[in-house]
């Protein structure tokens, strides 16, 4: 898979092990005040890339890798989602993906400061859709970062600053945008991924696919 899309020119391909170490380093500077353990290294992308590697993209500058959007398939139970990135996926040696589970669970989208705010976000999330319609997954379910939070905190709690977001009220860099994607935020995920700027609070945000089909469906 290799697609050419209007952000620069960049081209859209499934992750490789070859591109590991590059992407644990785009990795860390997107996410500067989160502790490394938390994040992806190098070993772990290798092993995403071996495992399921259709459900991960990397955006491409010529043959530098400079943003990528990660995504494992699980079972889950909306009407008991809160849970900690930790419990999901326990840097165990394992990716964390079901081959049998019913949705994508996005677990990463990191974009090199450099080329930030270029649309590149937005792209990513149109191919995880698409790999939902491909493999009749129920949709997409995240924790989302809330750097906008961190201005906000010693005003009002993560769930009211989530409510004011979707109302319009405020903007943050990373929900405004899964919002326009067509994410709904059901609430809010306390200690998600420790961050001591947000206080590790994060919203739990969905996307149901359209094109679904109930297994056995005519």
């Amino acid at each position: 898979m290799s697609q050419t899309s209007d952000p620069g020119k960049l081209r859209f391909v499934h992750i490789e092990p070859r591109w590991a170490h590059d992407l644990e380093a785009i990795e860390l500077a997107s996410f500067p005040s989160t502790d490394p353990e938390h994040l992806y290294n190098a070993e772990e992308l290798a092993l995403l890339a071996h495992e399921f590697p259709a459900g991960s993209f990397v955006a491409l500058d010529g043959d530098r890798p400079v943003a990528m959007g990660c995504g494992v398939r699980v079972d889950f139970d909306l009407a008991d989602y809160q849970h900690t990135f930790e419990e999901l996926f326990p840097h165990d040696g394992s990716t964390g993906d079901d081959p049998d589970g019913e949705w994508y669970y996005g677990t990463d989208i990191s974009v090199h400061p450099d080329y930030r705010r270029r649309g590149i976000g937005a792209r990513l999330y149109e191919l995880r859709k698409q790999v939902c319609r491909d493999l009749n997954l129920r949709g997409i379910i995240a924790g989302g970062v809330l750097p906008g939070y961190a201005d906000q905190k010693h005003h009002m709690s993560a769930a009211d600053y989530v409510d004011r977001v979707k109302a319009g009220e405020l903007t943050d860099p990373t929900l405004t945008m899964q919002l326009g994607e067509g994410f709904n935020a059901i609430g809010v995920l306390e200690n998600y991924l420790p961050d001591p700027k947000t206080d590790s609070w994060a919203s739990m945000i969905v996307w149901h696919n359209p094109d679904y089909r109930e297994p056995g469906a005519s």
